[in-house]
Formats: structure tokens, C-alpha cells, sequence
């Protein structure tokens, strides 16, 4: 078996994070075990190209569970842990290529160790892995019955392929999913996001200004985190409807080019590029700590923040120092990148337990139906959605009310008024 790992010798410890990870991921246990049972994706070639957490390491053992060929490859340079890495190369079997802190060359060279296996399904979180299918090996999209994708950032990438007309086959947008956005981006990525920054700062959040740029629901999340430890919360946006809501939950709005002269913390969470540029970067106060929860680090413009820096060093682990003309310094946090992945651990597994749940039960979708799906972007099947959030409930000892049958009548009916 073909593999790229940091140390395999890491295996043990991998075993051990990834049994404390499933015992909250119940909603995914059950899938598996299911699928032991009934093998929904025998035959199936699953390249994957996610975040190697141990949630991930859930995720492909339920995949290969099913009867799939799994093959995994990273999503981010800086995301990986080692141990599970080797976990699943030694204790499952599953080939894996990743290694954390790889550089840019290496990345790309284990997304196409991933396509060298000619997968009939794709699995991403980013949609590296699909756009380097589209873009240097796009012979490969014959045999690829579907695929599916589990951030907004990867979205936002598939819709501009599929409104362009160069999508190839069918993709599932697993970030659109309820049981996804509003769990995984707003709690998961909230948690996270504090969590790597404090761990690699370990400064203090309250009393400070904490700038979130965005007010999606990952960045919701953040700012509802921010805020609950004491945090004086700025947003910032570019869509009216959004800035308003921020408004009305408490926070003060502004521009960048405003808040980029009070801030004591900021993090991006856009989807988009250069959303702190080096105008901005100039503004800012010595100690200004700056980082990135959004997919890809280009929401900062770090080559900026260089040019405009006399001086740079490393001053802890996870944070570089960058010296201005005048003495100041700014402080960025995990090279730019995911700063919850770069600097933490990602999402708490209760939470990736529902996403991961949609990333299956839509594989199993795609064998299933594929054939019959239009090359575009499509929403997890309204069915599935709902069945991870019964689910879930179930798992979490929860019941809820059910429609008397008197009541689904009114639902249904017009005639009855004040």
C-alpha cells in the first residue's frame, strides 16, 4: 500500500484521539454500522481530500465501512495530525498522503496521488481536489459519478464552475445542509476559532476589540464567542442585510478601514481575498494580533503585511512578528491559514458528527442517483437532512412534539380564518 505520512510510529497515539473523537460522533456510528451491514458504496473509488482530523478519521472508516476504496490526501498544509494520519495507514489500512506543514509542491503532489487511484466519486472540503480535475486532469471526470463538498469556500468555487459551464459532473453542497451551517460553521467553528486563538496566544478576550470580518454564519459564531467572553465586538461586511442583522444582535459595524485602527484582535471569515489588505495592516496599533478561519489564507494579503514590514521573526509557536517602519508590530497567527486547524484541533466532534453524517449519507445519495443528476450544484436531499437531526436528537435524549392530526388538517387547509 502506497502512503505519505510524517511517522507511522504515531499510530498509537492516533488510535487513542480518534476513540475519544467517535465516542461523541454517535449519529456517524450508526451509520456505520449500517453500512457494514449493507455495503452501499462497493465499488465505489472514493478519493477525499479533507482535513486530517481525527473526525475525518471517523468519516473514511464509515466510508470504507460501506465497501468504498477510500483515499484521503489533506485539504490544508497546516491541518494535519500526524497521528491519525498514521492511524489510518497502519491500524485501518486507508492510504493517506499528508503531512502536516507540507509545503505548496508537496500539497499538490498528494492531491494527485489521491487522483492517480482514478476515484468514481470525490469527496472535498475546499474543492482542491476537483478543480485540479478540472484543471490539469480533466479526463479523469468520466469515470466520476458525483462528488461532494463540505465548506462554503468550496461552494462559492463549484456554483462560479457550474455558472460557467465547465462543471464536469455532479457535485452535493454538504455546506448548505442544515443540519451543517447551522451547527458546524456557527457552534463548531465559533468554539474552534477562540480556541485557536487563545491557544496560540494565550492572551487575554475580555476587555479587548475583537474585529470579525464577516457575518456569515461561521463568523456569527465567532462573534457570538467573542462577545460571550467579555470581548467589545466589531463587524465588518459588505452585504446590507448582513451588517443590519450584526447591528441588531449587539455589535457595532463599520468598515475595515475603521475598525482596522481600534482592533486588538481580528479574524477573517469571508470566503473572499484580500479582505485585510496592507493599507489596513498599516493602521493597525502595535500588538495588534491578526488570523484567518476562513478555507484558504488569501483572505489576508500577507504578501503586503511583508512589504510593509522592516523586520520579521518568529516569536512563538504559531506566530510570526512583523516589525513596521515605526516599531509597531502585528502578530499573525498560523502563517494566515485556519487558524482553529493551524493552531487547534478543529471542530469538537459532537459537531463535525452531523456534518460528516451529511458527507455519507450523500455518498451513498450519489450511488444511488448520480447517474440520473445534471452537472451542477445540488442541496443535500431535504430527507437526509432531516434524518441526521432525528437522529442526532435520538442520540442526545431528546423528543419532540408531533402534529395531531387535527392540526397537519389546519396546516393543510385554507377555509378556517379569524
Amino acid at each position: 500500500m502506497e502512503f505519505h505520512i510524517k511517522d507511522p510510529g504515531l499510530a498509537d497515539e492516533g488510535a487513542l484521539k480518534v476513540e475519544w473523537a467517535n465516542q461523541s460522533m454517535p449519529v456517524l456510528n450508526s451509520i456505520r454500522r449500517r453500512f457494514e451491514r449493507e455495503k452501499p458504496l462497493k465499488g465505489v473509488v472514493l478519493g477525499t481530500c479533507l482535513h486530517v482530523t481525527t473526525e475525518t478519521a471517523s468519516l473514511v472508516e464509515t466510508l470504507k465501512a460501506g465497501g468504498a476504496d477510500v483515499y484521503l490526501c489533506a485539504s490544508n498544509p497546516l491541518s494535519t495530525q500526524d497521528a491519525v494520519a498514521a492511524y489510518l495507514v497502519r491500524h485501518r489500512e486507508i492510504p493517506v498522503f499528508a503531512v502536516r506543514g507540507e509545503d505548496t509542491e508537496t500539497y499538490y503532489s498528494h492531491i494527485n496521488a489521491v487522483l492517480d487511484r482514478n476515484p468514481t466519486m470525490t469527496m472535498d472540503d475546499g474543492a482542491d481536489l476537483v478543480s485540479t480535475i478540472h484543471r490539469d486532469r480533466p479526463a479523469l471526470a468520466d469515470r466520476v459519478v458525483g462528488g461532494t463538498e463540505e465548506t462554503t469556500t468550496g461552494v462559492i468555487r463549484l456554483r462560479a464552475m457550474a455558472e460557467d459551464g465547465v462543471l464536469l459532473f455532479p457535485m452535493i453542497a454538504v455546506n448548505d445542509a442544515d443540519t451543517k451551517h447551522l451547527f458546524d460553521n456557527r457552534y463548531g467553528t465559533g468554539q474552534s476559532t477562540i480556541d485557536g486563538i487563545i491557544r496560540a496566544t494565550n492572551r487575554l478576550i475580555a476587555g479587548s476589540v475583537f474585529v470579525v470580518c464577516g457575518y456569515g454564519w461561521c463568523a456569527r459564531g465567532l462573534a457570538m464567542r467573542a462577545a460571550g467572553m467579555g470581548a467589545s465586538v466589531v463587524v465588518t461586511e459588505i452585504d446590507p442585510l448582513r451588517a443590519l442583522e450584526a447591528v441588531m444582535d449587539g455589535y457595532r459595524v463599520m468598515p475595515i478601514a475603521e475598525a482596522s485602527r481600534i482592533g486588538d484582535f481580528f479574524c477573517t471569515l469571508t470566503g473572499d481575498i484580500n479582505v485585510i489588505r496592507r493599507e489596513h495592516f498599516l493602521d493597525m496599533k502595535d500588538g495588534a494580533i491578526v488570523s484567518n478561519s476562513g478555507h484558504f489564507n488569501v483572505e489576508l494579503d500577507i504578501a503586503g503585511l511583508e512589504e510593509a514590514s522592516v523586520k520579521r521573526r518568529p516569536i512563538r509557536e504559531h506566530i510570526g512578528e512583523y516589525t513596521l517602519a515605526d516599531g509597531r508590530r502585528i502578530y499573525l497567527l498560523g502563517e494566515g491559514r485556519l487558524v482553529n486547524l493551524a493552531a487547534a484541533e478543529g471542530h469538537p466532534s459532537s459537531v463535525m458528527d452531523m456534518s460528516f453524517a451529511n458527507q455519507a449519507l450523500s455518498a451513498e445519495y450519489l450511488v444511488k442517483e448520480g447517474a440520473t443528476l445534471d452537472r451542477k450544484v445540488y442541496s443535500v436531499p431535504s430527507p437526509i437532512d432531516r434524518e441526521i437531526a432525528r437522529l442526532k436528537l435520538a442520540a442526545m435524549g431528546v423528543t419532540i412534539d408531533t402534529l395531531t392530526a387535527e392540526q397537519e388538517k389546519y396546516l393543510r387547509s385554507w377555509e378556517t380564518g379569524t
